[in-house]
């Protein structure tokens, strides 16, 4: 039964729940100030973006405690991050929200070793500018060439070689938070996570290279993640949040991170799912009962399923393969049943992976 407090996967439609956490005070010290731009209309529910969020977070079955946690997240808006063993659902659970809250589509910044935090704010491609400006010396013989950082009358606007990433466009001033999923953040440089302390905790960032043309240029226009000739004004150079985003880090437990990292966000641990919630899943992504007298069959490959990840690590989705190749008839001779299993359900971790 839903709690009255729940926002996700509480009572009513998710467009009421939605504008409860936008009508909700938020904790002094997460009151951010920022303006929308009248101008910009960010991706609402509609379009294949949506599409394939609504698809993927629809099927996510949380239960009480993940739901409590996650909660807690949208009321002190804090990032939530979650941990715990590939494949038990960390990514799908940004989607989940999103898709029970009416959000939008998810906006993706997966993380590498090279990852830096300018990637997930903002992109300028100041070599195609040097560029431009190097054609229009050839137009007109004997002009200086400008520096990357200003913005001389024969050069375009900067505007057209700037765009937000996926931080950067959650962090945009709007009247509904965005979700944003940060996926991997163990897999960062040492110096990421703290990077992202102060974004995190002042809601907004500065563009220098619009700082710097402050005077000459106030207001700029530029492109998000999501469309690159969007538009949205940025002025005097710096993006300020209105409503904090929705932002979800996972992490597969490949790093420590830093305790002023840790408190700053509210975390949460993913347990492999035990036979009712490996039950629930299938019901919600395939939509098929496997708790039935007649299905013997789906029963046996989840004991398969649960007794082959004592070995080493599974992911819910080989079990959702699997069930899914029976329903289409694939490999249902009882002769095949080893070589089956070791095909869908090969291990991600352990001495067979």
């Amino acid at each position: 039964m839903a709690k009255d407090w729940w926002l996700y996967r509480g009572a009513g439609p998710g467009e009421e729940r939605r504008t409860r956490l936008e009508a909700g005070t938020p904790p002094p010290w997460r009151d951010f100030t920022g303006v929308p731009d009248p101008a910009y209309g960010p991706p609402g529910c509609s379009g294949e973006a949506w599409v394939r969020t609504r698809r993927r977070g629809e099927g996510y079955v949380p239960d009480e405690a993940e739901t409590d946690v996650v909660n807690t997240a949208l009321h002190l808006r804090r990032p939530l991050l979650i941990t715990g063993k590939p494949g038990v659902g960390k990514s799908t659970l940004a989607y989940s929200i999103a898709a029970d809250l009416a959000l939008g589509p998810v906006l993706h910044w997966p993380i590498t070793s090279r990852a830096v935090l300018r990637d997930g704010l903002y992109l300028y491609d100041a070599i195609g500018r040097l560029q431009e400006a190097g054609l229009e010396q050839v137009r007109a013989p004997g002009a200086r060439l400008p520096d990357p950082a200003e913005q001389p009358a024969a050069v375009p606007s900067i505007a057209r070689y700037l765009r937000l990433g996926p931080l950067g466009t959650a962090l945009l001033p709007q009247h509904r938070p965005r979700v944003l999923l940060i996926d991997e953040i163990d897999k960062s440089d040492i110096d990421l996570p703290g990077d992202l302390l102060t974004v995190f905790e002042d809601g907004g960032f500065v563009i220098p290279e619009l700082a710097r043309l402050a005077k000459e240029e106030p207001t700029v226009a530029i492109g998000t993640d999501d469309d690159p000739d969007a538009g949205v004004a940025v002025t005097q150079g710096r993006v300020q949040c209105r409503h904090f985003p929705v932002v979800i880090l996972t992490s597969n437990g490949e790093r420590d991170f830093p305790p002023a990292f840790l408190r700053r966000c509210v975390r949460l641990h993913l347990d492999a799912p035990g036979p009712e919630k490996l039950a629930r899943i299938v019901r919600g992504r395939l939509g098929v009962d496997i708790t039935g007298e007649d299905a013997a069959e789906y029963q046996d490959l989840v004991r398969s399923f649960l007794e082959r990840a004592e070995d080493g690590d599974l992911a819910t989705d080989q079990l959702l393969n699997a069930i899914q190749l029976r329903l289409a008839g694939a490999w249902s001779a009882p002769a095949d049943r080893d070589r089956f299993l070791a095909t869908v359900m090969q291990h991600l971790t352990g001495p067979t992976a």
